[in-house]
């Protein structure tokens, strides 16, 4: 069993083929044609396509009208920029009127990818891949920004965006999830939320009956504080298309409608107990029902199984939310 610093020299070794892969696999083709060229480059692992993510930009560069590249990082070039004219933003607009310079963005979604190393909930390698592609946005300058934020990613208005080229796959990140939870308790001893909710898995029918991988990724940050100390951040998300259904009961139900409610909830997700850690993540599920249902089975519904009662039982006591 590899230890997490182990698993990190592991995951920087295969970097180069995915890369490389990345470089020669056409977004256009989709996550699963994605998934079949890792494969292919990496065949001791079968990675699937858990999840995309979608929505989000960063800034990027400054071109010209012609699209020629002036800079590939807007941030860097405003900031030299205003240095040079000590400070006063005013100057810098003065500086640089009549100039028909564009700022860039770019724009993607997060694929999410999972491939099993063991049968631990937590032992799978995750790795998460951009599909990004660039995009001339406003014209710098052109709205007499007053600060550097209105300068750099002003709100609203402005030109359509112009593609500048095809979107592409960039490797953002691959890990061995259980190496960075190991690493946040080395950090923190006390288990994290995370934590608490993959030992839940392990102890629970849904760990009996699935991957916590097949329906679950792990959006992970790392960063210094202050005093230069990393800080772990982990959030799960599901990979369920679309949003959870809604829970069909209102607050005071019990017994069979209960009952019948938990199934429906379960099996349009997929797999036992789902309500239960939709409830500590998505919301879809009140609270009311974890002690509605510790309440049925102490008055006699067996309608689920004992160690599942006991993980329910458990939050009651110490409650979490992920």
């Amino acid at each position: 069993m590899k230890t997490s610093q182990a698993w990190i020299e592991y995951c920087k070794s295969l970097s180069p083929a995915i890369v490389e892969t990345c470089a020669r696999t056409a977004v256009a083709a989709g996550g699963a044609s994605l998934a079949r060229a890792l494969n292919q480059a990496l065949p001791d692992w079968n990675f699937r396509h858990a999840l995309a993510r979608g929505g989000w930009y960063r800034l990027g560069g400054i071109v010209d009208d012609s699209g020629a590249r002036i800079s590939d990082n807007l941030e860097a070039w405003v900031e030299d920029a205003l240095d040079a004219c000590d400070g006063d933003i005013h100057q810098l607009i003065d500086a640089h009127a009549g100039e028909n310079l564009h700022a860039t963005r770019l724009v993607g979604q997060t694929h999410y990818l999972t491939a099993a190393v063991g049968d631990g909930c937590d032992d799978f390698l995750q790795l998460e891949i951009e599909d990004l592609q660039e995009v001339r946005g406003h014209r710098l300058f052109a709205n007499e920004p007053a600060t550097l934020e209105e300068l750099v990613d002003p709100r609203g208005g402005g030109d359509p965006p112009l593609p500048l080229g095809l979107p592409c796959y960039k490797l953002r990140r691959i890990q061995h999830i259980g190496a960075f939870l190991e690493r946040m308790l080395a950090q923190k001893p006390e288990p994290a939320p995370i934590h608490r909710m993959i030992a839940d898995w392990r102890q629970s029918s849904a760990g009996a009956a699935s991957s916590y991988a097949n329906h679950w990724v792990i959006a992970t940050r790392e960063h210094l504080d202050r005093y230069h100390q990393p800080v772990f951040r982990a959030q799960p998300i599901a990979t369920l298309a679309g949003d959870p259904p809604e829970f069909a009961a209102p607050p005071g139900t019990s017994g069979l409608p209960l009952q019948e409610a938990l199934n429906r909830f379960d099996r349009a997700v997929g797999y036992p107990l789902a309500w239960y850690f939709h409830m500590l993540t998505t919301k879809a599920v009140p609270h009311w029902v974890a002690q509605a249902t510790v309440e049925d089975a102490l008055a006699g519904f067996a309608y689920l199984p004992q160690r599942d009662v006991d993980v329910i039982r458990h939050w009651l006591h110490q409650p979490y939310a992920v």
